[in-house]
Order: structure tokens, then sequence, then C-alpha cells
């Protein structure tokens, strides 16, 4: 009996393992994909708008599912649609326009030390040594991947924008966790049962996000006014062509709908902190893809900076200090992919969107 739970234990971690690398690898294209469309002149708003459209498409069907949150979630939804759908990849997206992709993925993994600047600046909470340690680390690395020694090497632009998509991610991780502390305060204050709310499923708030971002990118990129013609045509890949309509499929679906849905599950059946050690790789896969399909070379410094950058978000991350009283919101954490949230079952600790 014994021998058979742990065995089935170990397969779910195994299978979880195996999603969580699918996850990271469908991400981490999404970069790679979407540059050779911005280079053959689409507007990197347009090509968000056309990733997000496209993936809220194909996601419609789970929404109708969990219509109910609606009712009982929308501040979420309108956190997660605003910020980790539409802002981080319209940030993103910009950025990688005028940076490399991994240099750019690299900078939004300040993310957890942002998120422990507010905690300790702006709440006023305290942080762990470990969380300071690591704070230093990833603020050092990224001044090894830019190159400060050569006077900021890269578009000072480009950084500010891959800057921005950070932000994006901490602004929704603070909104999430605000509100789901005064959720909790309602199920037990008076009159309450003491019980907690049921968390919201995450697929169902990824289907949400991704309607709401619709919304918001379709006024701001006014898709009206794109070039449709590229999309019948081909764009350069490293001296390849490759049609325009294929890249667009792998950012829709594998990139998007893909990368959240083994998100989503590989977070179910590992913990959150090994799904978070697993969403670093997406950097170092970005980074890898960009190097042999857009000849995106990265120097040995660059390199190093990158794994201290990588090495000092984990431990930012998973220095996190708890709130006071009472569990974290469910919400989006703060590295570049799945939805998060602190408590144990509930969103995963891993990414936000990519």
């Amino acid at each position: 009996m014994h021998a058979s739970s742990g065995s089935s234990g170990f397969q779910g971690r195994g299978a979880g393992l195996g999603l969580a690398l699918v996850s990271a690898f469908a991400f981490g294209g999404s970069g790679v994909a979407a540059k050779p469309l911005i280079e053959a002149g689409l507007d990197p708003l347009h090509v968000v708008w056309l990733r997000v459209a496209g993936a809220a498409l194909v996601m419609l069907p789970v929404a109708w599912r969990h219509r109910n949150l609606v009712r009982e979630r929308p501040a979420l939804l309108a956190g997660f649609g605003l910020f980790a759908v539409a802002g981080v990849q319209a940030f993103y997206f910009a950025s990688i326009s005028r940076i490399p992709v991994g240099v750019a993925l690299l900078v939004e993994y300040l993310a957890p030390a942002l998120v422990l600047g507010w905690v300790r600046f702006v709440q006023r909470r305290p942080v762990t040594r470990a969380a300071a340690v690591g704070v230093v680390l990833a603020v050092g690395g990224l001044a090894c991947v830019v190159e400060v020694w050569a006077g900021l090497g890269f578009d000072l632009l480009g950084l500010l924008l891959a800057l921005g998509a950070a932000c994006c991610q901490v602004g929704y991780f603070v909104l999430s966790d605000h509100g789901g502390r005064q959720d909790d305060r309602r199920e037990s204050g008076e009159g309450g049962d003491g019980g907690r709310a049921e968390p919201p499923h995450p697929v169902g708030v990824i289907a949400y996000g991704l309607i709401v971002g619709t919304l918001v990118l379709t006024v701001v990129a006014r898709p009206w006014a794109m070039d449709w013609s590229l999309l019948g045509g081909s764009a350069g890949m490293n001296g390849n062509e490759v049609p325009a309509w294929a890249l667009i499929g792998w950012i829709v679906l594998v990139a998007t709908v893909v990368a959240y849905g083994t998100g989503v599950v590989s977070v179910r059946l590992l913990s959150p902190q090994v799904a978070g050690v697993v969403a670093c790789l997406e950097a170092v896969i970005a980074t890898g893809l960009a190097w042999v399909l857009l000849g995106e070379h990265l120097s040995a410094p660059q390199l190093i900076g990158g794994f201290v950058v990588l090495t000092g978000a984990f431990i930012a991350q998973s220095s996190a200090p708890k709130p006071p009283s009472g569990p974290v919101a469910e919400g989006v954490g703060v590295g570049p992919g799945v939805v998060a949230g602190a408590a144990e079952d509930e969103l995963s600790a891993g990414r936000s969107t990519h």
C-alpha cells in the first residue's frame, strides 16, 4: 500500500517535471518566434495582439466553463489581463525589437527583487537576509548582462522597456496580494464561517486574462491598422525564410496555450518551489534558442551575469516573506509565465507571461 502510494507520487512528480520543462521550452520560444515578425515589418504591439487574441479565441470554451469567475473575481481577472497579459507582453515584445531576446528576459528576472523592495520599503515588512542577498546577486548579475563597464552597450530604451515588463509583473503581484488578503478578512470576519474561499481555477483565470488582455490591446494596438499582407509572407530567421503564419501559429498555440496549460498542470503536480526552479530554465532556453536560431550571441561575462541573475531571482523569490496575518492571495507570481500564488494548491509561484 505504502509502496504503491510512493510509486504513484514519484510518477506524479516525474510527470510534473516533464510538463514544467515543456512549459519552460514553450514560453522560452515566444520571443524567438516574435522577433523575426517584428523585423519583417509588424509592429510589436500588433504581434502581441495576434498572440493574445488568437490564444483567447482558443480558450473561449474554457472561459465559458468558468464564467462564474466574472462575478466572483472581477478584480483578479482585470489585474491579470491588464498587467500579466497585456502589460508584460507589450513591454517584452517592444524590448526585443531593440535588444537581444536573452537580455530582455534576464532583465525581467529582476521582478522578484523589485517585489522584495516593495515589501521592505512600501509595506515596511522585514525581509530575510537570504532575500537581501538574492536582490544583490540579481542586480550585480544584471550589471554584467548589460555590460555597464562598456557604458551600457545596449539600447537604453530597450532596457527600460524590459524593466517595464518586470514592473508589470510586480504590479500584478501587489494587486493580487492586497485583494486576496481582503478576501481572507471577509471570509473570517463578522458573520463568516471562518473558512477560506475556494481558490479560482487557474486555467479559468488564464482564459479570462487573455480575453481582458485582448480588449485592452485592441484599443492600444489598433489591429485594423496592421499590414495584414505581411502574414501571408515570410520572415527571416538567421538567414532562413520561415512562413509568417507558422511563426504566428507557434506563438499562439505553443508559446501561449500549450505553455500555460502544461505550466498550470505541472504546478499542481510539483511544489511551487520546484516549479519556480524549472521556470528559471525559461531564460536559459530563450537565450539558447536566440543563439541558435537568431544568431544573437552573448559574451562570456553576459552568460555568467545571466546565471547570477537567475540565482539571485530564485533566492529572492523563495525567500519572500509571508504577510503578517493570513495567507497571500491567489494570483500571478513574479517570475516570467505561469499563474502563481503563495498558498499550497493555489496558483503557482512560477512566472507571469511569456
